[in-house]
């Protein structure tokens, strides 16, 4: 019985630890995010970024993504993403300010990004946002790094 309970103690320390480390949004045509805040752990070895554009609108007329950056870096980046265009998910090609970001989707479409949690600071201040055109000024949230 002891055994049983010590292992399913560490299954779920595992599972909550892994969730930690999973940025997890849903976004609409409304063009808002289901979060306006979102954590995640200073110890975790890859962050991954989930996105599920749960509207009905085309990705050319209401695509979504999310970018990751520091506050001062959003709309530099969106301004320099417009330029770049949809074809690059309106992040320039080699921006270093874009610490991570999803390709962009349409309704009813999923996408996901990976990046090294050692891009990210305990205590850290960080934004995440939708670079399309128009919808970063409204659609964003804070990260929480622990």
């Amino acid at each position: 019985m002891r055994r049983c309970f010590l292992a399913a103690l560490l299954l779920t320390a595992t599972a909550v630890q892994a969730n930690d480390c999973v940025i997890d949004l849903k976004a609409d045509d409304a063009m808002k995010f289901d979060r306006s805040e979102v954590t995640v752990a200073a110890s975790c070895k890859t962050v991954e970024i989930k996105l599920t554009h749960t509207g009905k609108l085309p990705v050319a007329a209401m695509g979504h993504n999310v970018v990751i950056a520091a506050p001062a870096d959003l709309q530099p980046i969106a301004q320099d993403g417009q330029k770049a265009g949809a074809a690059a998910n309106y992040v320039a090609a080699g921006d270093k300010r874009a610490i991570a970001h999803t390709p962009l989707v349409g309704g009813g479409a999923s996408t996901s990004a990976s990046f090294p949690g050692s891009a990210l600071k305990a205590g850290g201040d960080y934004v995440f946002f939708c670079s399309f055109p128009g919808h970063w000024a409204i659609m964003k949230g804070k990260l929480v790094v622990k």
